[in-house]
């Protein structure tokens, strides 16, 4: 299936009404360069926040996360 790229906090919670896959973590991952971006944040301040403690990921997983958006921050225009 085929999923707009976000480019508002509004379009990007409404991805949450879809079943989660590979197309819509992807799409997830462009809104949110997308939006970070247009507020004048750099790839520095999305990795931190990425890489912040949480009880959602391990440190491995965040690791990953920073390194997925770090490939992706380049790749969307």
């Amino acid at each position: 299936m085929y999923y707009p790229i976000p480019r508002s906090l509004e379009e990007m919670a409404a991805l949450s009404h879809y079943p989660v896959s590979e197309e819509l973590v992807a799409a997830a991952i462009a809104g949110m360069i997308t939006i970070c971006r247009a507020q004048g944040h750099t790839l520095a301040d999305v990795q931190s926040w990425v890489l912040d403690e949480d009880d959602l990921l391990d440190a491995k997983t965040r690791q990953w996360l920073s390194d997925v958006v770090e490939a992706a921050w380049s790749s969307v225009g």
